[in-house]
C-alpha cells in the first residue's frame, strides 16, 4: 500500500514555455471543442486534489495496520505532503482572486 506512494508522487512537470503570441481570451469552448484555459486549471488542480487526498488515506491507513514505514517511502510521503499542500493554497488564491475579481465586477454596475 504505501509503497505505492513512490510511484504517486511524481516529479512536478517542466513548466511550459508562454507562447510568442498569446491566444486570445475566449469564453466557454472553443470550435473544436477544448475547454477553456481556465476550465483545464481548474481540471488540474482537482486531479492534483483528488491524488494528494488518496496520497493521505494510504498513508493514514499504513500507520493505522501498523505498518513501519521505510525511509523511501517517507521521503515520498513528505513530498506528497508538500505538492498537496501547495495545490491547496493555490486552489484557495484562485478563489480569493476570482471572488474579488466578481465583487469588483459587481460594484462597477
Amino acid at each position: 500500500m504505501i509503497g505505492d506512494l513512490r510511484e504517486r508522487v511524481s516529479a512536478p512537470s517542466a513548466p511550459r514555455p508562454a507562447p510568442a503570441h498569446p491566444a486570445p481570451a475566449r469564453s466557454g469552448s472553443g470550435a473544436e471543442g477544448e475547454p477553456s484555459a481556465f476550465a483545464a486549471v481548474l481540471k488540474g488542480l482537482g486531479q492534483e486534489v483528488h491524488r494528494g487526498e488518496s496520497l493521505m488515506r494510504s498513508a493514514l491507513g499504513a500507520g493505522r495496520s501498523g505498518r513501519e514505514l521505510g525511509t523511501a517511502d517517507l521521503i515520498a510521503l513528505q513530498a506528497g505532503v508538500y505538492r498537496y499542500g501547495e495545490v491547496i493554497d493555490l486552489a484557495s488564491r484562485l478563489v480569493d482572486r476570482a471572488t474579488s475579481s466578481v465583487k469588483t465586477v459587481l460594484e462597477g454596475q
